[in-house]
């Protein structure tokens, strides 16, 4: 039994290290710092977060600050 879950445990690790694998420390860490900041989530929101779930907000936080972006673009242009 007590084998089973230390094999288990090597799956999951591996699994987060492979899931994890396009993301630098240096880009988490930024990540963490500029949602802290910018968009107040508190840092044990973020570390408590699947890496998986991690994503899908990062995802959504993007293609949010891009449609900002162009709303932005759109006033600047009809007002000249």
């Amino acid at each position: 039994m007590w084998l089973q879950r230390k094999y288990c445990g090597r799956r999951l690790t591996k699994f987060f290290h492979i899931a994890l694998s396009h993301d630098s420390l240096n880009n988490y860490f930024q990540t963490n710092f500029a949602m802290m900041q910018h968009h107040k989530y508190s840092l044990t929101e973020l570390e408590n977060m699947l890496p998986w779930e991690r994503e899908i907000y990062l995802t959504m936080l993007i293609r949010y600050l891009e449609e900002e972006s162009e709303k932005i673009k759109m006033q600047q242009r009809t007002k000249r």
